[in-house]
């Protein structure tokens, strides 16, 4: 049996596991079976997490996620409901060991920033239980239908900045895809100060200013709902040891998927701007934090939400560089310009 410890509505709950993976008898069970990954994590439930001079739990430090980038966002269906990989799975998918290898999954796009911590997590998200992004209502489908981007499978015409995605134009991933791996640059610092927890991103250079409901900001209210921005308006309050951070006033014009995003559903993913996620930070050991989001959009989603986790793992020494996005500043134009030759000489058009 291994103990874990579970964040449900942002409170820490110690856990014992028995669970029976892949079909194999109880007694068969083991504590390496049920670990979440490679290495074992010692989860010691008097674990007490280091203070901040005034006095809330430590979060700062460098919490990279180039492990997960073989972790998919959607589960591959061989695995079901199962969360973790078998020992047989992970033996093989790893080549045995437990480092290096691609961890049975597959991204679509090459990696450049890989860790050789080895997960048996199976997917990103964790709710619904086979780890698949949920079904799109009609009204989702319809929104998705006029979603535009480089990355939509078949689009030809490009004229103006609207026929691109944020993302094309290096404005932002957005919410959820900021706190979701990429194939490099996968940088993610955490810094607190009285009343502010700032997480700040590597890629696409974003700095999350999260008031708290200590020190000087005394939980600052919320904006007004007509106010809406890009990634979303945060706020956050502490729960014991856990971090809690909901976020509301998207413009919705993001997405909640990316194309970057390993195993994300094709081809575009659309949110509105009544979506709101919920985050919980909770550190579980010297070098470990717990982590999931619920993200809540009713109006696209058939199941209304849907939840991702994983364990972040500290690393002070992985180097966090200048995300530059565009060479030049030209990609867009160039699109618009190969675009428009394109129709205007169809006959040259291999």
């Amino acid at each position: 049996m291994n103990k874990r410890i579970l964040v449900l509505g942002g409170i820490g709950v110690s856990m014992a596991f028995a669970q029976n993976p892949g079909g194999q008898s109880s007694s068969a069970a083991t504590a390496k079976e049920n670990q979440l990954f490679a290495y074992d994590v010692k989860i010691d439930p008097s674990f007490t997490p280091p203070k901040t001079p005034w006095g809330e739990p430590d979060l700062q430090g460098i919490w990279p996620l180039n492990h997960l980038i073989r972790v998919g966002l959607q589960r591959n269906k061989q695995y079901g409901n199962r969360l973790y990989k078998t020992d047989e799975e992970f033996d093989k998918a790893t080549g045995g060991g437990g480092r290096g290898g691609r961890g049975g999954q597959a991204p679509a796009i090459p990696v450049a920033d890989s860790s050789d911590r080895a997960m048996r997590q199976t997917s990103l998200i964790v709710d619904p239980p086979d780890g698949q992004f949920p079904a799109l209502t009609d009204y989702g489908k319809k929104l998705q239908a006029e979603m535009k981007s480089s990355y939509r499978p078949g689009q030809t015409v490009f004229d103006s900045v609207d026929d691109f995605a944020a993302w094309d134009r290096c404005i932002t991933r957005g919410i959820p895809a900021s706190m979701e791996p990429r194939n490099y640059n996968n940088g993610i610092r955490i810094m607190q100060s009285p009343g502010y927890v700032v997480i700040l991103l590597e890629m696409a250079h974003e700095a999350r200013v999260i008031p708290t409901n200590s020190g000087p900001t005394n939980g600052m209210p919320p904006l007004a709902s007509n106010v809406k921005e890009w990634m979303g308006e945060s706020r956050g309050h502490w729960e014991g040891n856990t971090l809690v951070v909901e976020t509301t006033n998207f413009n919705g014009l993001v997405g909640e998927t990316s194309a970057g995003v390993p195993q994300s559903p094709p081809p575009l993913q659309p949110e509105t701007p009544d979506m709101k996620t919920t985050e919980w930070f909770t550190r579980v050991a010297d070098d470990t934090i717990e982590y999931k989001m619920k993200i809540e959009d009713p109006a696209v989603l058939a199941t209304g939400s849907y939840t991702i986790g994983y364990p972040m793992f500290l690393d002070n020494k992985y180097q966090m560089f200048e995300y530059s996005c565009h060479e030049g500043n030209i990609p867009v134009r160039d699109y618009i310009e190969t675009s428009r030759y394109e129709r205007t000489h169809p006959k040259e058009k291999k």
